[in-house]
């Protein structure tokens, strides 16, 4: 369900490596129930926004909120238990553990085995190749039963947001479209979702309102219908077409 209520709110977000200005004063907000498409070029600093949402990457200006609650100085763990679970870039599940391993995984925070055992069930019925590849080693998957993994895994810790880094990266056509409508199905289930997408086209199929970050700042902004009529947009993204 779409409402106007903020579940995300970053504001004049300021990221540095090293040297490196990442972000520049970038602000953005995802409200609850809704997909945002983030899309830029690579090194745009879409992975650098995750990152610092995660907890991985520190802020040097700028707020993150998230529900009322600031966690722009928190830690990883703070900011899952908050609810918010992010989906890197390349999936990064754990190639020696079997399906079934790396979804308990997703569970670290989860104390209740039965509820633990639950919330892995449904998994298992949104992504039913996944329960018939439960005993499998992760990493004899094919991409896109990886990325299913790599999603199904995030879901197990219930995000109130979740935000996935590239899924489509890598995978055929019609691999793409299937990881869209789980994508889809996740947040028709009451996850509110932050895209970072190469592949725009598919992204704005299925998003809300999306971001256009160049060299660390928002560009443009609106809907995705908006964007994907704006011609700037088409030029760069999605290809001329």
């Amino acid at each position: 369900m779409r409402t106007t209520d903020p579940l995300l709110e970053i504001t004049g977000l300021d990221v540095h490596y090293g040297g490196v200005h990442a972000l520049r004063g970038l602000s953005l907000t995802v409200r609850e129930g809704e997909i945002v498409a983030l899309l830029g070029n690579n090194g745009a600093g879409k992975t650098t926004t995750l990152s610092a949402v995660s907890g991985l990457v520190r802020a040097s200006a700028g707020r993150i909120v998230l529900g009322g609650e600031d966690l722009t100085r928190a830690a990883a763990p703070k900011v899952v238990a908050a609810g918010v679970v992010h989906v890197p870039e390349g999936r990064r599940i754990f190639g020696l553990l079997t399906v079934h391993e790396n979804l308990q995984l997703g569970g670290y925070l989860v104390r209740d085995a039965r509820e633990l055992r639950r919330r892995i069930d449904q998994v298992y019925e949104l992504l039913p190749r996944l329960a018939e590849r439960r005993g499998q080693q992760g990493g004899t998957l094919s991409g896109g039963e990886q990325q299913m993994l790599a999603i199904g895994r995030a879901l197990v810790a219930r995000p109130r947001l979740l935000m996935l880094d590239e899924p489509s990266m890598g995978l055929a056509p019609l691999v793409v479209t299937a990881v869209m409508d789980v994508i889809r199905d996740i947040n028709a289930a009451g996850s509110a979702v932050l895209l970072v997408e190469q592949n725009a086209k598919a992204a704005l199929k299925i998003a809300d309102r999306g971001h256009v970050i160049e060299n660390g700042r928002t560009v443009l902004e609106g809907s995705a219908a908006e964007l994907a009529a704006d011609a700037r947009v088409v030029e760069a993204y999605l290809g001329g077409v």
